[in-house]
């Protein structure tokens, strides 16, 4: 009840922050090198890294510093990975979904590794339409990719992002919160995997920015997933 009370009061400040963070946030690119590719030898192994700006690479300058190029790197030690990025800058989780349907035919990707929500918390998702577009891309996933197993990147701790003022620092951590709460159920109801990442917010770990996860911090990202 308090907490809905302060937001109300607060409303007129939180929108000319909002509002001046978009106007005032440094545009990085997003990375730049291959989308597909086959690398390393003996069995075959289909990788799939989708998603948003952080899975396009977005604070690495290419793809090979980006978490997709880690995670084909980790991968390639043991097996010929055929992988592809789905990705792009600004997508909701419901984008996601759209940008994978978009896709041609595949065969079934043997992991496939998400980063969606911080869009979501950004553009006031509620969390009805996040649970559904959440069940919707992963049932695409499973049903039209053959997805063996998926794993689902915990939304970031907003309430640290450096280039966020407060109070929108506070009332952006609270709504994703909310979004992280409902993606771990997700995953426990829908036997998906929850990847909990906790970066030390320090300037190596963040891009300049102060929004994206930087080369050191995509490195932990990709090794942070269990055995392979």
């Amino acid at each position: 009840m308090l907490q809905k009370l302060a937001i109300v009061l607060l409303a007129p400040l939180l929108i000319w922050q909002g509002r001046q963070v978009r106007k005032n946030t440094l545009r990085l690119p997003e990375a730049t090198g291959a989308r597909a590719g086959v690398q390393g030898e003996s069995n075959h192994f289909r990788l799939l890294v989708l998603g948003d700006s952080a899975a396009a690479g977005v604070g690495c300058a290419t793809q090979d510093e980006a978490v997709c190029g880690h995670l084909v790197a980790r991968a390639a030690e043991q097996y010929q990975v055929h992988w592809q990025l789905w990705a792009q800058s600004s997508l909701t989780c419901a984008g996601i979904l759209k940008l994978a349907q978009q896709q041609p035919e595949t065969e079934p990707f043997d992991l496939v590794l998400i980063s969606a929500g911080v869009n979501d918390v950004t553009r006031r998702t509620s969390l009805i339409n996040w649970r559904h577009d959440l069940q919707a891309l992963t049932q695409h996933l499973r049903e039209q990719r053959g997805a063996k197993r998926i794993v689902f990147t915990a939304l970031p701790p907003m309430h640290k992002f450096p280039a966020l003022p407060q109070p929108l620092r506070w009332f952006i951590g609270q709504q994703a919160r909310r979004l992280d709460n409902a993606l771990q159920r997700h995953c426990e109801q829908n036997e998906c995997e929850y990847l909990a990442l906790n970066f030390p917010f320090e300037p190596d770990y963040m891009a300049e920015d102060g929004f994206h996860p930087s080369p050191k911090a995509a490195k932990l990202w990709a090794h942070a997933i269990r055995e392979i």
